[in-house]
């Protein structure tokens, strides 16, 4: 990350060089990717402020980790931060030496994606900058709308002054296990005994990294892998998306009309030898649309019995990685195990136990192992995992959870909704922190269109429309 004199802006000043001054709460890839974007326009010179007290700068929890067998799970020909310039990540990456036989059709490390994002803002942090990103070093505690802006309190009690300001927060992080016994897949690996048993609580991409790690390590013990469906992401595979024409998309009906159309599109891909990922791919342009189009109560059986077979679906695995998992699961060390969690602690022995239901039995089993690992995803409650900011936004009703408790609630537009419902004027919420409004909102492609729509309506405006 690099240093830089933190930028306030004082409106009472005579005159002001810059454009709007866009204080950004979060350096991870939605951060950098927003502040690239804004910085890059031609139509408004936009004053950008980053706000990152964890991270690197663009690397956040994906991109941090070192791991050379945590791969993109996208193709890197659709990696590029700008819409309109599809080709940069590629280009740069093709003008590395390690890089520069890559095709678009290859999927890179996530360090080196994290190295892309890293040097995104080069052109604005070097001796010959022109002044407008500042990025300071400290975690936001507090965010207030003031007469003419947004005041930003940070751990070490100073406050930026900007127009505005853009929650870029990643996904909801889960506190540690007030036991001791889960361990976090994104903490440290400490050594553990090759011939250990290692249990995984989830089966998502992230127990996938976890998986690859192990045996990278040369782990020989039983890697066990529990969770209610069982289901492991799909591989990838070459595909041919679908052309859909939004006059045929089931806008606003029941859940089983959306999946019954879902199943026709497969069967229909199949018909003209292809698979079910390019309906899968085809219909990925309009998910958003089709999201908002759905009732509350439509939403809520889609997370009940739609999000996983969904999820293994749309976010497929590399098949480099595909193919180790496999080969372990047919030696017998990876195991699946369909169950589900119930509780985990650490025994008198001082090693860690799960207690799990297995799917069909009516009796707990519980296990020891060397380490429990917590990939239970993404979809943690916002409000019992809050952040000191999004606490203080919630209690001074800044901010509400949504219904469904995926995200802090936003509007089509990015605008973060106070407890009264009514949209703020100067506080966006993007990428992940969106996810209640957006749904596919995790994906680089989905958050750099995202992010430049709300950067044209910034720049257009100057500031933010009243509600």
């Amino acid at each position: 990350m690099m240093d830089a004199t933190p930028i306030q802006l004082d409106k009472a000043a005579p005159a002001r060089p810059f454009g709007p001054h866009v204080l950004i709460i979060g350096g991870g890839a939605s951060g950098v990717i927003l502040a690239a974007q804004l910085l890059s326009r031609n139509d408004a010179a936009f004053r950008v402020t980053i706000v990152e007290g964890r991270h690197l700068l663009g690397c956040g929890v994906a991109y941090s980790t070192t791991d050379p067998d945590h791969l993109l799970n996208t193709r890197a020909q659709n990696m590029s931060a700008y819409p309109d310039r599809p080709q940069d990540f590629l280009d740069w990456l093709q003008g590395r030496p390690e890089g520069a036989a890559a095709t678009g059709h290859c999927f890179v490390s996530r360090a080196t994606y994290g190295a892309y994002m890293a040097g995104l803002l080069d052109g604005w942090s070097g001796k010959e900058a022109d002044g407008r990103l500042g990025c300071v070093r400290q975690s936001c505690l507090q965010l207030r709308e003031t007469a003419n802006g947004v005041a930003a309190t940070l751990e070490d009690g100073q406050t930026l002054i900007g127009d505005m300001a853009v929650l870029a927060t990643g996904h909801v992080q889960p506190g540690a296990d007030p036991g001791g016994a889960l361990t976090s897949p994104w903490s440290p690996m400490d050594p553990v005994d090759p011939d250990a048993r290692i249990v995984i609580v989830g089966t998502g991409l992230t127990m996938v990294d976890c998986v690859l790690s192990l045996l990278n390590r040369v782990h020989r013990g039983q890697i066990l892998s529990i969770s209610r469906r069982g289901l492991l992401p799909r591989g990838h595979t070459a595909t041919s998306p679908m052309a859909i024409d939004p006059a045929e998309l089931p806008l606003g009906g029941p859940m089983s009309g959306l999946l019954s159309w879902l199943r026709g599109l497969a069967r229909a891909a199949e018909s003209q030898g292809g698979t079910w990922r390019d309906a899968v791919d085809g219909v990925r342009p309009h998910v958003r649309r089709i999201w908002r189009s759905l009732p509350t109560h439509e939403r809520a059986r889609f997370l009940r019995h739609g999000a996983t077979w969904w999820d293994v679906h749309r976010h497929r695995i590399p098949p480099a990685s595909a193919e180790v998992i496999t080969r372990a699961q047919q030696s017998g060390q990876f195991v699946l195990q369909r169950g589900q969690f119930l509780s985990a602690e650490i025994g008198s022995d001082d090693r860690p136990s799960l207690l799990f239901r297995p799917h069909g039995s009516d009796q707990a089993i519980r296990l020891s192992a060397g380490r429990l690992i917590d990939c239970r995803g993404i979809r943690r409650d916002p409000e019992r995992n809050a952040t000191p900011l999004v606490a203080d936004l919630l209690a001074t009703g800044q901010a509400r959870v949504d219904p469904l408790r995926i995200s802090l609630e936003v509007t089509g537009d990015c605008q973060l909704v106070a407890g009264d419902g009514s949209p703020s004027r100067r506080i966006f919420a993007i990428g992940p922190a969106s996810r209640a409004a957006f749904w596919e909102i995790t994906a680089i492609p989905d958050i750099r269109d995202q992010i430049a729509q709300l950067a044209a309506a910034l720049s257009a405006h100057g500031q933010p429309k009243g509600p």
